[in-house]
């Protein structure tokens, strides 16, 4: 590991004047971002640790919303009363998403900036356009069973490894940061950028921007469900993931919301599924004809388009045990 500065942070001003200096990066719970030094694929002069800054806890806004700080733990997330009784999608995907040893470092910040697990931006011997913009995409044709199908572009098929970004971008999140200029917040339907050719811009974050919080819109008594698809039973990244909360009135659709994970470089947000569905039978067939529509653009890569009938499957799966929840 290339040797680097270390300083722990105690005002939000302080680290972001801290960060400013060429080659800096916060640091959370680092359960990423050490990794990524080990095998030399991050190489910052210097840490800002954040954790001690005051922007822990779960509280709720008085208009309902519920926020979450920068630096609440993945653990504390998850078993956090309201979330599980708002948002039970949300704890779910946190619980599914690591060891306990990893949630209880892993904070929410972190969480949504981590990079994608892809090996070959892992691999410094190999091309990686997120890692060394113009060097190519050596999983285009390399190992890609676990790969994206969505939202993919020749420069990048790399998934986002988030479970609990899944589940945040299906409550409608909005991400609130802080620069030396001011504040602002990002809705997580554009947190996250699409491929595009700068697969290396992952985030919408203004440089230098330290997210401080996230904000669920209000919602009681969530009938939400996350289920995950891994290749072993604990502690793997999801081949397809999904998130759905479901509100059926009279046999039909009331209110829809579909995310899913390990098919795109970002959490993806099912609107089209979503668009045939309101309003329509809540039936098994009517799930499943929305996930066809929604997977009609997927583009496959020859070892992955196992993934497209996965998803299709999966969503039907969720969206039918949901009905019976109501």
């Amino acid at each position: 590991m290339k040797e680097f500065a270390y300083r722990r942070a105690t005002a939000v001003h302080d680290a972001l004047t801290s960060v400013a200096e060429a080659g800096t990066k916060f640091l959370g719970g680092g359960t990423n971002l050490v990794d990524l030094m080990k095998r030399g694929v991050e190489t910052p002069a210097r840490l800002i640790d954040v954790r001690a800054l005051p922007l822990a806890g779960i509280s709720e806004a008085a208009n309902g919303d519920l926020v979450i700080g920068a630096t609440t733990t993945n653990s504390e997330t998850a078993a956090h009363p309201e979330i599980r009784r708002r948002y039970p999608a949300l704890s779910q995907a946190v619980l599914a998403g690591a060891s306990g040893q990893l949630r209880n470092m892993a904070t929410v910040a972190g969480n949504l900036l981590q990079r994608t697990r892809c090996a070959y931006f892992a691999d410094l011997a190999s091309a990686c356009n997120k890692r060394v913009p113009g060097s190519g995409c050596a999983a285009l044709e390399g190992e890609h069973h676990n790969h994206a199908v969505l939202g993919t572009s020749p420069s990048c098929v790399a998934t986002n490894p988030s479970d609990m970004a899944v589940a945040l971008m299906l409550f409608d999140a909005v991400v609130r940061y802080e620069t030396l200029t001011g504040q602002g917040e990002i809705p997580i339907g554009e947190f996250f950028r699409p491929v595009g050719d700068t697969p290396d811009v992952e985030t919408a974050l203004p440089a230098g921007a330290l997210i401080t919080s996230v904000t669920l819109p209000h919602k009681e008594n969530s009938r939400s469900r996350y289920r995950k698809v891994r290749e072993r039973a604990s502690y793997a990244f999801a081949t397809v993931s999904v998130a759905a909360d479901l509100t059926v009135r009279e046999g039909r659709v009331h209110e829809v919301r579909i995310a899913l994970g390990g098919v795109a470089s970002h959490p993806w947000r099912a609107r089209i599924a979503e668009e045939r569905l309101l309003g329509g039978p809540a039936t098994p067939e009517m799930f499943r004809a929305a996930a066809v529509a929604e997977l009609a653009a997927a583009t496959p890569l020859p070892h992955n388009g196992y993934k497209v009938s996965l998803a299709r499957n999966l969503v039907q799966a969720v969206l039918t045990d949901l009905t019976r929840a109501e």
